[in-house]
C-alpha cells in the first residue's frame, strides 16, 4: 500500500475515506553530502580523497502516511562533468526503496575523474510520483572535486632554534621559539604539529597554500623534537617532515635580592641586578621559611620608611617577565604590596595582598588586568609569583607553586620607573606599604614556567618521625633516629615474626598468626584498650603536614567506626583518620574549628575491611597550608573524592594517638587490628614522594 496508488479507499474502525497521492519532497540541499562534506559549489566547492559516496535524506509528504503505510521512497542520483577531450559525461545511479526519512548514498564509479569538477543533484520517487531535483528552483546544484595526490612534505625553520649542526644549544626554558611551517603544494589548508612531550594540535592557513607559524614555550631542558604533516582540502596527509634542536635550561634572574643580609645592613647586596637602597623601617636578620635555602629575610613596619629599591627599573613590563618573593603578612586587613615597578603616575605592576568584598586574597596586577587567589594568613609564609606572558598577552598569578585564580588579559604599557619592594606608586605618592617579612625577590625577563614556579616555592618537608614498631622496651617503641618513642597503652603488643612460618596443615599444634606487615614486626592493638601516644603533638596541624601508616584491620565487619590516627586540640580531633564500617570507607576528618561540633572537612576512600587478612594498606594524610587543601591517599593512589578544602588549619596541642579518637570528654573509636610504619613529615609530601611511604626507609625528598 501507500503513496503508490493514484486513490485508496481504506477502512479503518469502520471508518471510511479516500487518500490521493501527492508526489515526494523536493531534496533540500542543506540534506544533501558529498563524502560527509556540505553541498557547495563555485569557490566553496569540496575536494575529497577518493571517489565520494553522496549521500540525501528523501521525504514522502505526511499526507501519504495514513495508517498502516510504508511511505517508500528511491533515489536518483545523476553526476556529470567535461572531461579531459571537452565531452560532457554523465552518470546516473538508482537506490533501493527506503522509507520516508531515510538517508540514500549512491557511491560513485572509479572511473570518475581526478582534479575535475563535478557536478550532481538528486530527486525522490514514490512510484507514482517524482520529486524536483535538488537544484531546481530555489535549489543548488552540488559539486566535488576528487583529489589523488597528496600534499609534498612542509619545510621547518626557526629563528629562535636553529638546526643543531649550525647551534647545537639554544636559549632555552621559558623562552618562546617560532617554527615557519611551509609545504611546495598551493592547496595545503592546515597542517597537524607535534613537539616531543608535547604540545600537539592543529594549525590552520590563511589561505590555501600558505605558511604557518607554529610557537612553542618549552617547559624543560635536553633534546626536542618538531614533527608536521601538510594536510590538503581533500584531507590528504603529506609524509612526515622532523625538526630536531636542543634546549637549553632556563636563564637565571635578571636581578635577585636573597635580603639575608646581616642586622643593621642599610643596603641589600644583589645576587644579580643592582643593590637596593633601604629605608629606615626595614629591619634585615627576620626570620626565614621552614624548608628552604633562605636563611634569613627583611621586616618591613609598614611605614613610609618601609621600602627598599635600586633606584632604577629592572624589567620591561611590555614583554614577558615574571617577579616572585616569599612574603609573611603581619596583617591582612589592608591592601599590601609585595613588588612594584613605577610608571608615570601610578605602578606598572604590583604583586601582593589585596582585601575584596570576599576576604583577602594574593594578587598580580598588571595593564588594566587583576588575577587574584590564595588565603593570605597573618603570620603564615606563602611564596608568590606573578607572570605576564607576552606571547599570550595574559597574567598569570601562582601562588605556593601552583596557579591560581584565571589567567587574564593584560595591555601593559611601558614601565620604566624604579623597581619597588614592600611600596607601590600612587597619584600622591607611595601607598599600599608592607607590613610583615619578605624575602628572596627574583625577576626573571622571561617565562617562569610552571615547574620552575613549584621548584621557586617547593619546601623540602622534614621528618618529624620514623616508627617502624618492630621492637619495645618497658612500654615504649622507639623512634628511628632516636626521636621520643611511642608509649604503648593497655591491649596494645608488639607482634614479632617467628621467623617461620606457621602451616597447620602441617603441624596442628601450631597457633596460626597473620604475618607482619613491614620488617619483623608491627603493632597490634585489641580493640578495647589499645593505642600508643606520642609524648606530645608530632606535627603542626595549623601548617603544612604529612602522615604515613600501614594497617590492617582485624574483622571484616567492624561493629563501630575505628581511629588509626588523630591528634587533638582542646575540645576536638584537630585530624581523624578513620574507617568508617557504615560506609565501608577510609576517612579523613577535620574540623575547621577546635569547638566541639565545628563544621568537618571529610574526605573518604572506598575499600572494605581486612579481616585480619593480607598485608595491610598504606594510608597518608597531607594537608598543604599554602592550598588549603587536604588529601587522603590509598596504597599511594589519591582522586577528587578524596581531596578537599580546608582554608584554616589550627594549631592542636594533643599528643599523636595511635589507634584512637577523642569521644566526648575521654578516648573510643579504639581500633582493632595491626598497624605498623607510622611516619610524619612538616610540609605536604608531593604525589611522587607519597608513594615511597611505608615501605620500612623514608622517601628521598629530594
Amino acid at each position: 500500500m501507500g503513496g503508490c496508488a493514484a486513490a485508496l479507499l481504506a477502512v479503518v474502525s469502520g471508518t471510511a475515506y479516500a487518500a490521493a497521492n501527492l508526489p515526494p519532497k523536493q531534496p533540500l540541499v542543506q540534506d544533501l553530502q558529498s563524502q560527509g562534506k556540505a553541498c557547495a559549489t563555485g569557490d566553496e566547492t569540496p575536494y575529497v580523497s577518493a571517489p565520494p559516496r553522496l549521500g540525501a535524506l528523501l521525504y514522502d509528504p505526511e499526507e501519504d502516511n495514513q495508517p498502516s503505510e510504508f511511505s517508500p521512497v528511491q533515489g536518483e542520483f545523476e553526476a556529470w562533468w567535461t572531461d579531459s577531450a571537452g565531452a560532457e559525461q554523465r552518470r546516473t545511479y538508482t537506490t533501493t526503496t527506503l522509507p520516508s526519512g531515510a538517508r540514500h548514498y549512491w557511491a560513485l564509479p572509479d572511473d570518475v575523474p581526478a582534479n575535475t569538477v563535478v557536478s550532481w543533484h538528486v530527486r525522490a520517487n514514490d512510484g507514482q510520483a517524482k520529486s524536483a531535483w535538488s537544484d531546481e528552483g530555489g535549489g543548488s546544484v552540488c559539486s566535488f572535486v576528487y583529489d589523488d595526490a597528496n600534499p609534498e612534505k612542509a619545510e621547518i625553520n626557526s629563528p629562535e632554534y636553529p638546526k643543531p649542526e649550525d647551534v647545537f644549544w639554544v636559549d632555552g626554558v621559558g623562552v618562546y621559539g617560532h617554527f615557519t611551517v611551509d609545504s611546495p603544494s598551493d592547496d595545503v589548508v592546515s597542517y597537524t604539529y607535534s613537539f616531543l612531550g608535547g604540545p600537539h594540535g592543529t594549525v590552520f592557513t590563511e589561505r590555501p597554500g600558505a605558511a604557518v607559524t607554529i610557537p612553542y614555550l618549552p617547559l624543560t631542558s635536553g633534546p626536542k623534537e618538531l614533527t608536521v604533516h601538510a594536510i590538503d582540502r581533500s584531507g590528504r596527509s603529506s609524509g612526515e617532515s622532523r625538526y630536531g634542536f636542543n634546549v637549553k635550561s632556563g636563564r637565571p634572574p635578571v636581578a635577585r635580592w636573597k635580603l639575608d643580609d646581616p642586622v643593621g645592613s642599610r643596603r641589600a647586596s644583589a645576587e644579580t641586578g643592582t643593590p637596593a637602597r633601604v629605608g629606615t623601617g626595614v629591619t634585615f636578620g627576620g626570620p626565614a621559611p621552614a624548608g628552604t635555602g633562605i636563611t634569613a629575610t627583611v621586616r618591613l613596619d609598614g611605614s613610609g620608611h618601609g621600602f627598599l629599591t635600586p633606584d632604577a627599573a629592572v624589567t620591561d613590563t611590555s614583554k614577558s617577565f615574571a617577579v616572585s618573593a616569599w612574603a609573611r603578612p603581619a596583617k591582612t586587613s589592608r591592601a599590601m604590596t609585595v613588588a612594584s615597578q613605577d610608571a608615570d603616575v601610578q605602578p606598572g605592576f604590583t604583586l601582593g595582598l589585596r582585601t575584596p568584598g570576599s576576604g583577602p586574597a594574593w594578587s598580580f596586577t598588571i595593564g588594566g588586568a587583576t588575577v587574584s587567589g590564595g588565603a593570605p594568613e597573618t603570620g603564615e609564609w606563602a611564596h608568590l609569583l606573578g607572570l605576564y606572558d607576552a606571547e599570550t598577552g595574559r597574567a598569570h598569578l601562582y601562588v605556593n607553586g601552583h596557579e591560581v585564580g584565571s589567567p587574564a588579559t593584560a595591555t601593559p604599557t611601558g614601565a620604566s620607573g624604579a623597581f619597588q619592594i614592600g611600596r607601590a606608586q600612587g597619584a600622591t605618592g607611595y601607598r599600599d606599604r608592607w607590613q610583615g617579612d619578605i624575602g628572596d625577590v627574583q625577576v626573571h625577563d622571561r617565562v617562569v614556567v610552571p615547574g620552575e614556579a613549584a621548584g621557586l616555592a617547593q619546601r623540602k618537608p622534614e621528618s618529624l618521625g620514623h616508627w617502624s614498631l618492630e621492637t619495645e622496651t618497658d612500654g615504649a617503641s622507639p623512634e628511628q633516629s632516636e626521636g621520643a618513642p611511642l608509649r604503648l597503652g593497655g591491649g596494645a603488643s608488639i607482634h614479632r615474626d617467628a621467623g617461620s612460618a606457621c602451616l597447620p596443615d602441617i603441624d596442628p599444634d601450631c597457633t596460626y598468626g597473620p604475618p607482619t606487615l613491614v620488617g619483623e614486626g608491627h603493632l597490634h592493638l585489641d580493640g578495647a584498650s589499645g593505642h600508643a601516644v606520642a609524648d606530645g603533638p608530632v606535627v603542626d596541624t595549623g601548617d603544612s603536614f604529612t602522615l604515613g601508616v600501614v594497617v590492617r584491620l582485624a574483622d571484616s565487619e567492624p561493629a563501630h567506626p575505628m581511629t588509626v590516627l588523630s591528634q587533638a586540640g582542646e575540645h576536638t580531633d584537630a585530624f581523624k583518620l578513620r574507617y568508617e564500617p557504615s560506609t565501608h570507607t577510609w576517612q579523613l576528618v577535620m574540623p575547621e574549628k577546635d569547638e566541639a561540633g565545628a563544621h568537618e572537612a571529610v574526605v573518604s576512600q572506598i575499600e572494605g575491611a581486612d579481616g585480619g587478612e593480607g598485608l595491610g594498606h598504606r594510608l597518608a594524610v597531607t594537608y598543604d597550608d599554602g592550598t588549603d587543601t587536604i588529601r587522603l591517599y590509598f596504597d599511594g593512589e589519591t582522586n577528587a573524592e578524596a581531596t578537599a578544602s580546608l582554608t584554616n588549619g589550627w594549631h592542636s596541642t594533643g599528643a599523636l594517638q595511635i589507634g584512637r579518637g577523642r569521644a566526648g570528654d575521654g578516648w573510643g573509636e579504639y581500633l582493632h587490628g595491626d598497624v605498623d610504619e607510622v611516619q610524619a613529615f612538616s610540609g605536604a609530601l608531593r604525589d611522587a614522594d607519597v608513594l615511597g611511604l611505608g615501605w620500612g626507609t623514608d622517601p628521598c625528598l629530594c
